[in-house]
Order: structure tokens, then sequence, then C-alpha cells
């Protein structure tokens, strides 16, 4: 290992040279409280950033024992110490004359939710931070002088700064991590209590605009109907109080930007941890949750639609569907049962963003057509054997149709951002004879999905075999691009970074054709659970820019690759 003044020295000898030269600062520099691992050098100045790793010993770090002693504390104090570490940057980058990413640090960004990252991971012995450098240049020629400026004070100022525990907001960290521990305790008490997600009063749904996840100021702040309030005692010693929506068929009504689609939207992201003063800390969903919606246009693969979609024209055996332009209907036939498929036990919907004929089907049009002529039996008619025989639940926001009165469980008004409990209103008037519409509803609701990825999916090689995500909605497969914009749970572009080295891990080490794409899901997360998501990366020494997504998008990533192949 080399001495921090031999780097600068180096870097200082370097100055005026062919930019190709900086590749003799690859290796490991001992900076006294940390060492510098300069793993991949840039190409020239255009080029992606360098990527280097801050590696810290817990014991200089002192981050009191107490809070590393799980994996949610660790993943709290981690996601912690990636926040801080960017807010420093942010100041020692302000030092820099570079222009774009010439000159400075960089180092991935969190969100309002708190993941398991790659930004810093916390070993046994030490803390490894993960970051980006721009190496500064003048054209093609090295800024070696300004190089040394970067790693003699702004990196060395930015690692005190966030890593070393004196020098922390030691309280912040400390409220992060109990909070942490208080959602796990939640999540827990839903499972022990047969509930699907909790809503605790105060909690600020809103967001500040469409661009910011931030909390809207001066939002109406939730409260729980009186009929649905629920306790719950936390580990933390305080005594929270909410909205617990049970098991079953739940219905969420209301007039037009009143707010159901904003509290659908933060139970959608309460399958995530959030950070404190997100507004949504106290929302949380069973983390197993999938946002249903039509998505007119994707791929579909050999699924079994059949217990929502039969009798095509030209004779289409929906029970092994396939098509390059899914419409609306089938669409969203599809992601239900690929929700299914990976084991996902609520279904979140919103009627705004659904297929109408999909949905429903009303007295009026059921006796126009007869219903051997119209091949969707609509969610309307499944929603009930779908919780009876299988036990998924639905919470469903509508605004335009009563045919779901009959099924619910419970029926919810948003009335200006306020719940109210309108359960027996909605009963009797779905029982009263001047609005029943014909009772079609199953008692069963179908056979599940059962495919086997084939290995042909996924037979590219060269440069056409490579996988790389290009922001948060697309991932390219050679030239050809996989559209995961429907997948509305997914939140970060670290994500989508996570689903791409997974794919290419799946398809490697993980596809034989003797499982289930569900089974041969659960092997990448048994991979990741036993050597973290490093090793699952195909860039080893440092995956640094990777938040770990959930089974359900990772599946639904798969399943909308159009040269995917099932059996």
């Amino acid at each position: 290992m080399k001495s921090a003044e031999a780097f600068d020295q180096l870097l200082n000898s370097l100055d005026g040279q062919k930019y190709g030269m900086y590749k003799q600062i690859k290796g490991i520099y001992d900076f006294g409280k940390f060492r510098l691992a300069v793993d991949h050098v840039q190409v020239d100045p255009y080029a992606p950033p360098s990527k280097m790793r801050v590696i810290m010993a817990r014991e200089t770090a002192g981050i009191p024992e107490e809070w590393l002693d799980s994996k949610s504390k660790t993943i709290a104090v981690a996601d912690f110490l990636t926040r801080a570490f960017w807010k420093s940057i942010q100041q020692v980058n302000k030092k820099s004359k570079g222009s774009g990413t010439n000159g400075k640090i960089f180092i991935d960004r969190c969100g309002q939710e708190i993941m398991e990252r790659t930004s810093v991971v916390i070993g046994e012995k030490d803390i490894e931070v993960r970051i980006e450098v721009g190496l500064p240049a003048a054209g093609r020629k090295i800024l070696g002088k300004a190089a040394a400026h970067i790693f003699q004070d702004m990196l060395p100022e930015a690692a005190r700064q966030s890593l070393l525990y004196r020098n922390l907001d030691q309280e912040s960290m400390k409220n992060q991590v109990i909070l942490m521990l208080d959602q796990d305790h939640i999540l827990k008490e839903l499972k022990d209590r047969n509930l699907v997600a909790f809503v605790a009063n105060g909690a600020v749904l809103p967001r500040e605009s469409g661009v910011s996840d931030r909390p809207l100021k001066d939002a109406v702040p939730f409260q729980s109907p009186k009929s649905r309030e629920i306790e719950i005692e936390l580990p933390s010693g305080r005594t929270v109080a909410g909205m617990g929506i049970p098991e079953g068929i739940s219905l969420i009504v209301g007039g037009g930007y009143h707010g159901k689609s904003t509290l659908l939207e933060a139970l959608e992201l309460g399958v995530y941890h959030h950070i404190p003063a997100d507004g949504r800390e106290m929302v949380l969903t069973r983390q197993d949750a999938v946002k249903i919606r039509a998505e007119d246009g994707r791929s579909v693969e050999k699924v079994n639609i059949g217990p929502f979609i039969n009798n095509l024209p030209g004779g289409k055996d929906t029970r092994k569907f396939s098509t390059e332009n899914a419409s609306g209907s089938t669409s969203q036939a599809t992601n239900v049962m690929e929700a299914l498929e990976a084991e996902s036990s609520l279904m979140l919907i919103d009627e705004d963003t659904s297929a109408t004929n999909f949905m429903i089907r009303d007295g009026r049009m059921q006796k126009l057509i007869a219903p051997d002529k119209e091949p969707i039996t609509p969610f309307a008619d499944k929603i009930k054997p779908l919780y009876d025989t299988l036990g998924i639940s639905t919470i469903l926001i509508v605004g335009g149709s009563g045919d779901y009165f009959e099924a619910a469980d419970h029926v919810l008004m948003m009335d200006e951002y306020r719940l109210k409990d309108v359960t027996e209103d909605a009963k009797a008037i779905a029982y009263s004879d001047g609005y029943r519409r014909a009772d079609t509803s199953h008692r069963e609701f179908g056979d599940l999905p059962t495919r086997m990825p084939m290995k042909e999916s996924f037979s590219k090689s060269g440069k056409d075999g490579r996988l790389k995500a290009k922001g948060k909605h697309t991932i390219l497969y050679g030239r050809e691009s996989i559209d995961i914009s429907g997948l509305e749970q997914l939140t970060d572009t670290s994500q989508t970074n996570a689903i791409t080295a997974m794919i290419d891990y799946f398809k490697d080490e993980v596809l034989d054709e003797k499982r289930t794409l569900s089974q041969a899901a659960d092997r990448v997360y048994e991979k990741i659970e036993s050597s973290g998501l490093d090793g699952i990366s195909p860039h080893s020494g440092h995956p640094g820019n990777m938040a770990l997504p959930r089974k359900q998008e990772f599946c639904a990533a798969i399943n909308r690759y159009r040269g995917l192949k099932m059996k």
C-alpha cells in the first residue's frame, strides 16, 4: 500500500501529460484515518467518472456498536452515512473549478426511502464508501495539481465530516435507527393483526409537487375514521394511533381531487421504510403489495389470463396468452396474474389508471351484450374469489362506479383529504333494487400461471449480450430496450441499476429451465441475502450505485423483456 504523500507526488508529476496517463494512479493509498482504493480510472475527460472507495475502520469511525448489531440498524446507519457524505461533498465540490463532472466527487443520492444500498457498505471491520471522481483536465491534458487538491483537501474533508461519529449529527442518526426499528415493528403487527396497511394519524400524504417527493407544506394531516382506528405500541416506547386496513376488499371512494389517489400513492410506497420528517414515515404496507394498472403496448409471454379473458376472436388460447402489443384489458389482466405469480398478497388499483372494460360491466351493458359474446370477465366479478379462495386482498380507488359495493368489506370516503367510513351507506345502496346489477360473480378465481423461463431468451453474446440501465425506466439488453415505466413502485434509478445486475446474474448463474420464474427469482435473492448486492454485481469491487428492488419489480422487469421465452 502506498502513502498519501506518494499519491500526491504522483498526481503532481502527471500535470500536463496526456489524459491516459491517469491510469497510473490505480491502487490503494493510506491516508491515515482512511484508505483510498482507486478501482477504475476513466479513459478520457468525457467518460464516466473514475470509481473509487474510501475505506475507514469501524474503530476509527467510532459509531457505537449498539447501532450496528442488526441488519435493520446497519441499513439505517448506512443510509444515514450516504446522505451525510452526499451533503458534505456538495460543500467541497463548490471549491472545484471544473465544469460538468470535471474535478468533482459523487456518491449515489438517496430519495425519501431507506433502502439497502451499495453506496456505503458496513462490514465486520470496515466502513466502505463507494464514490466516483471526475479527474480534472484541460482539454485532454491532465491537471495534476487540481487532482492533488481533490485528494489531499476535498476528499479528506468530506470523509471527516461524514464518517467520523464525533462530527455527525448523532441525535439524527439515533432517531433514524429508532424509526427503522419502529417501522419494522409495525410491519410485524400488520401480519399479526391480519392487516394489509397502516396509516398513522397526523401523516402528511400529499407531496410538494409533481417533481418533488418532499411533504407538502400546510397539507391536511391524515386522520383515521374512528371505526378503523387502532393503536400500536412501538419499541421506542411511543404509542402510535392510526388507520389499520384489514385483509379483504377495501374501497376508497370520493369525488375528484379529494385525495383518493394521494392516499393510494402513499400506500404504494408504504412497502418501503421512509426517513424522519417525510410525512409518510408511519405509512406501512405489506411489502409484497403490487400496484396494478393497464399498460397498453407491453409484451406478454404465455401468461394464463383465462380467469379474466377467454373466447377471444380467432380462438386464441388465453391460458397461454402471448402478444407483442397488449391492449388495456389484456395488459391489466396480465399484470394481475404476474403479480400473483410473484407471490403478492395485496393488489393496489386506481380506477384512473385502469382499463374500464377490465374493471366493470354495469347492469345496462349486461342486458345489451350476452355473456357468451363478451370475452372479458370484469375484475368486479373476480375480486371476491381472489380473496375467498386465494387470500389475496385488494385496495381499490373508485370514483365513477359502484359495482364493487356488494363485494367490498369496507368502504371509505375521502372528502377534502378527510376520510370517513361509509360502509353501511354503500351496502344499503348496493342492495336496493334501483341500483342492483346482475350477480355474475365467480366462486373460484381460476388457475395461476406456472411458467419457466427458457435459456434461449438470453442467448445474445458480445456487445449484444450486455445489459445496461438507462435511467429509472429503461434497461438496455444489447440494442433492445426493456421498458419498465409501468412499474410505479420503482422509485430510484439505483434500483434499476440493481435489477440490471440481477438479470445478468439470473441469466448466467440461475436460469436452468427447471425452476419457475418465482423460484428462480428466489435463488437470486438468496444470493443477495448471503453475499449482499456485491455478490451479483458484474463490477467487482465497486457496485456503488445499486439499491435493492423487491422481488415483484425484478420479476416484472423480466416479464417486460420482449425476447422472453417461457415454457
